[in-house]
């Protein structure tokens, strides 16, 4: 027989539209095996114990309302006190309770002999069904238990999730699907214990946004009498019921300006009754908030080497204020501010203040053994160098490994690290204040980057503890959500079924039909990829290159499909589902269109300004308007459902940083005006070809190296360019309106206008120029496109353009991908061939990376985990052709666009591939530069580093000849992930995503 977990596993992803990633038992129509919850106007009444724990009795209540709040029925809820008058005779009730704590169900269990040996004993299980004659004079009835308290308290949630009720319905103000009937199946749903034990989030960075709203919406302006903090347990107990709701157990509170145990004394009580598992950060030991606690409490300098008695007895307060209540405790220490701890890597003190805190606990907790107390070290930043210099842990300790904030895992545990009873962890940011730039205001991590990370983490079982710093938790919702359900069941996830969590989801917040549902799962995928290219904060106006590959220009027309589809949809949802929409989907797309598009208009400006182009002020204007409309936005959220989010959320700065820290306030790009009302110097028309940041007639710096009395400009095209066609520019440089012709004395070029005109307000035509007849172009000849400008009471003005067209043929038989305009641009998903080692294949993340995908040796753990030397692993080919080489020469230079994955499997096993052309000796690489422990390369930082742009460019040289080739990538590591590989034989312009990929025949 399939136990929970199992059947789980085989039925989760056919769950319901109001089901995500969980096994669905509801249905709104009656058939012959079903249990009426309500029906023809009746709700089965809902009976708990009054023993049970006060957690579930909550639930139990939540529960009932959610019943009502679908159907407009409420069932009749009993409290139970004795078994004697436990239930009605002759109803057929659902009844609720937790394994061994509710004497209601221990009754049920032992007269039915109800098997639950499924979930007795496992950590937050749960199972439901019918029983039959589960009290005297019952015929029968919906049982739900849990395991635990969460395993019952789960089994509520996951059955109102299943009816209608959004987990976001407070905080994203999901409307509740209408239903008259709901029934539960006979067989009920179940799930045994999840993937990752401790499943949590961080409130971090709190500042303005979160700490403002909650002043406002939650203290009346006061906040606490110590602290001032806003965060009260009016506040918590909204996130505690949130968090229940999405399977999350454990948090990390807010901490900057708050201290979680002072800002109010129920906090700790009401956490530990809804069943939340409370912890602090990486930098707060022992239930201590610092520096907030310490300010004001403390004696002394945070410094244990000076102050040791006084933060010994510091700590002391938080072991016993915690005692009552379930907790995770950090133990450990940092500096004060989020600083190291000291200078240089102090291993002996900080053995020392491990061992003092243990002796805390043991003291706290007498009579309790004290490796049996859940304790957590996180190794962030420099910890990690302590721990890598030989700090002693003791094995019951869960060591938590971090990302880099930027949300690449520095390392996992390693083989002779995963027998440790206390476990490992991760620590992962959506959020981040620091360098190289915070982000904080937008999502900008993509849901495939995070399973590519986390799914490492359960393969190499570092799944104790997860937690995610969410920043504000507005607007990280869905990827908040997809990050607990991961861990939740990390087993019914895969690379190819990712886009389903998105697809359901859509579906159940916003009762979407399958075309929309898809859409959104599209727009979700875009805005994140667009976005995590680099993040929102980081963007300039020459981030997308404006002369080479088309790319700001493709970056804004991608920027503008997606919005219009959001808003075709958002335009046509019902009004209650406006609100909802808008937070969850509209704002964060139209937000992140409005800054990207800002941030090239702002590029567009100043190239144009440069080559004495009216138009520039268009783009100025252009400019200013979005910056407005930024704004425009804010308020927006700030005004919907009559304020509730007013004022405060979404307020976060983003705009024209000036270093890491984020601006005091947005700062529009700057931009620059053209004088519109005197003549050009060089005559009014400006001719811009493609690829030239230069401008004629006239001089400019750009148009040649001299920069003066420069050569008429010369372009190219051959057969094999994925557009196509080359463009020019005709522009307005000055106040006289011009008419303008376009010749060719070439009989295969094309033209897409021969004619125009210009004037300062119609300032730009663009003139296609393509070869309508490559039969008629042998090898490279030559043709020149006359400009010609005319206008009223001045002499006509010639700018010739010489047009070289190059017809390159691959040979019939060849397929692969051809060069065009001197380079071979491939996605790494479109391989030739693919071999499989040891039963490891290199596999496709759909929707990874930069721009179409990535791949990666899956599994990660086959072969135990081995590594191979170059040329014997798994390997992928890609076959191409090139007609030219650099200089001429036989060399050319390859590109391997990789994810900044970092060493995560110790220093001894460096992360690497190997490459290869044709026969040559594969090249090895290990693309990531070596960091002390603790630290990260040199190149991670800087606004080109690998963290702000999200790719590490392994560059390799090869001799290749004119001619077909192959090109193989070889698995040296695992969890190496490539997304693009780029092959210059002497035409590579420079760009930031590289050139779109090459044509493939």
């Amino acid at each position: 027989m399939l136990g929970p977990q199992a059947l789980f596993g085989l039925l989760a992803l056919l769950g319901g539209a109001n089901a995500i990633g969980q096994m669905s038992c509801v249905s709104f129509e009656s058939s012959s095996s079903a249990f009426p919850v309500v029906s023809n106007g009746q709700a089965a009444p809902v009976y708990f114990s009054s023993d049970d724990w006060a957690g579930v009795q909550l639930a139990a209540t939540n529960f009932a309302d959610d019943i009502e709040r679908v159907t407009g029925q409420k069932p009749a809820l009993h409290n139970v006190t004795s078994l004697s008058d436990a239930v009605q005779s002759g109803s057929q009730p659902i009844i609720i309770g937790t394994l061994g704590q509710s004497s209601l169900i221990d009754q049920i269990v032992n007269s039915t002999k109800l098997d639950v040996s499924s979930i007795n004993g496992q950590w937050e299980a749960f199972m439901t069904q019918v029983v039959a004659n589960p009290l005297p004079g019952v015929a029968s009835a919906y049982v739900m238990i849990g395991a635990d308290k969460r395993g019952t308290i789960y089994a509520l949630y996951d059955h109102s999730e299943q009816f209608g009720v959004s987990p976001w319905y407070w905080w994203a103000d999901v409307p509740t699907k209408q239903h008259s009937e709901v029934y539960v199946a006979a067989t009920g749903c179940a799930h045994g214990s999840p993937t990752v034990k401790y499943r949590g989030v961080f409130f971090n960075d709190e500042q303005p946004a979160l700490q403002n709203w909650a002043m406002e919406k939650f203290s009346n302006g006061t906040g606490a009498y110590y602290t001032g903090s806003p965060f009260n347990s009016e506040f918590y107990t909204k996130v505690f019921e949130l968090m229940l709701r999405f399977k999350a157990n454990y948090l990390w509170p807010a901490m900057w300006s708050s201290a979680f145990a002072v800002d109010d004394p129920l906090n700790q009580y009401y956490a530990n009754m809804y069943g939340i598992v409370m912890g602090t950060s990486h930098e707060e030991p022992i239930m201590r908030s610092t520096p907030v606690e310490w300010d004001i409490f403390g004696t002394g300098a945070w410094d244990y080497s000076v102050n040791r008695q006084n933060i010994y007895d510091f700590w002391v307060v938080g072991a016993e204020r915690g005692k009552p209540f379930e907790n995770i405790y950090s133990v450990g220490m940092r500096g004060a501010g989020d600083l190291p701890m000291s200078s240089t890597t102090d291993v002996a003190l900080l053995q020392q203040v491990i061992s003092d805190q243990r002796q805390i606990l043991t003291d706290t907790f007498n009579g309790t053994n004290v490796t049996t107390i859940p304790q957590m070290w996180c190794l962030y930043k420099e910890v990690l160098g302590y721990y890598e210099a030989g700090l002693q842990v003791p094995e019951d300790v869960t060591l938590l490994w971090t990302d880099d904030n930027y949300g690449n895992i520095e390392r996992f545990p390693i083989y002779n690290e995963r027998n440790r009873s206390g476990g490992a962890g991760v620590y992962y940011h959506y959020d981040y204040v620091g360098s190289p730039m915070d982000y904080k205001w937008i999502t900008s991590s993509q849901m495939a980057k995070t399973y590519d990370q986390m799914s490492v983490a359960v393969d190499r079982e570092a799944t104790r503890i997860w937690v995610l710093n969410v920043g504000d938790l507005k607007p990280y919702e869905m990827q908040t959500e997809f990050f607990i359900t991961y861990g939740w069941n990390a087993s019914i996830w895969t690379p190819n079924n990712l886009n389903n969590f998105v697809y359901s989801w859509a579906q159940r917040e916003f009762n979407l039909s399958s075309e929309d549902s898809e859409t959104i799962t599209q727009i979700i995928a875009n805005v994140s990829m667009y976005n995590s290219r680099r993040k929102p904060e980081m963007l300039n106006g020459t981030t997308y290159s404006l002369a080479n590959y088309r790319e700001a220009e493709f970056m804004l027309q991608d920027w503008d499909t997606v919005l219009n589809a959001s808003t075709a949809i958002y335009n046509t949802v019902s009004p209650e589902m406006k609100a909802a929409f808008f937070e969850l989907v509209q704002h964060p797309v139209e937000a992140s269109h409005t800054v990207a598009t800002m941030w090239i208009y702002a590029g567009i400006n100043n190239l144009h300004a440069s080559q004495a182009r009216v138009s520039a002020n268009e783009y100025a204007s252009k400019v200013q308007a979005l910056f407005q409309k930024d704004w425009d936005l804010e308020v927006e959220y700030h005004t919907i459902l009559d304020g509730k989010f007013d004022s405060c959320m979404m307020d976060q700065t983003h705009i024209m940083y000036y270093y890491w820290q984020q601006p005091m306030q947005d700062t529009m790009p700057f931009v620059t005006w053209v004088q519109s009302r005197k003549e050009n110097i060089a005559g009014d028309m400006r001719i811009v070809p493609e690829q030239s940041l230069g401008a004629w007639p006239g001089d400019n710096m750009n148009d040649c190296a001299q920069g003066y009395s420069c050569p008429n400009p010369t372009m190219t095209l051959d057969s094999y360019v994925p557009f196509g066609n080359r463009y020019v520019d005709v522009g307005a440089g000055g106040v006289t309106p011009f008419d303008f012709t376009v010749t060719t004395n070439a009989s295969w070029l094309e033209l897409s206008i021969t004619s125009g005109s210009i004037s300062p307000s119609a300032p730009e035509q663009r003139v296609y120029i393509s070869v309508n007849d490559w039969s008629q172009v042998t090898g490279a000849e030559t043709a020149m496109i006359n400009f010609n400008a005319t206008a009223q009471g001045q002499p006509m003005l010639n700018v010739p353009i010489t047009f070289i067209a190059n017809h390159t043929v691959a040979p019939s038989d060849f397929t692969g991908f051809v060069e065009g305009d001197g380079v071979v641009s491939i996605e790494a998903a479109h391989v030739s061939g693919n071999t499989s080692v040891s039963g490891i294949t290199w596999m496709e993340l759909p929707g990874y990376g930069r721009t179409l995908s990535g791949i990666t040796p899956m599994p990660r753990m086959g072969d135990n985990g081995t590594n191979f030397t170059a040329g014997a692993g798994p390997s992928v080919t890609y076959d191409f052709f090139n007609f030219n080489t650099i200089g001429q020469a036989g060399n050319i230079t390859i590109t391997t666009y990789v994810a900044p994955s970092l060493n995560a499997n110790g220093d001894d096993r460096p992360i690497a591939l190997a490459i290869q052309v044709d026969s040559e000796a594969p090249q090895t690489e290990y693309f990531i530069p070596y960091a002390a422990a603790g630290s990260l390369p040199d190149a991670w930082g800087g606004m080109d580093g690998f963290a702000a742009t999200n790719i590490v460019p392994v560059m390799t040289n090869f001799t290749a000849s004119p001619g077909a080739h192959t090109l193989t990538i070889w698995m040296v590591e695992p969890a190496v992930v490539v997304e693009k590989i780029v092959i210059d034989t002497g035409g590579l312009m420079p760009s930031y995503l590289g050139p779109p990929e090459s044509i493939k025949v």
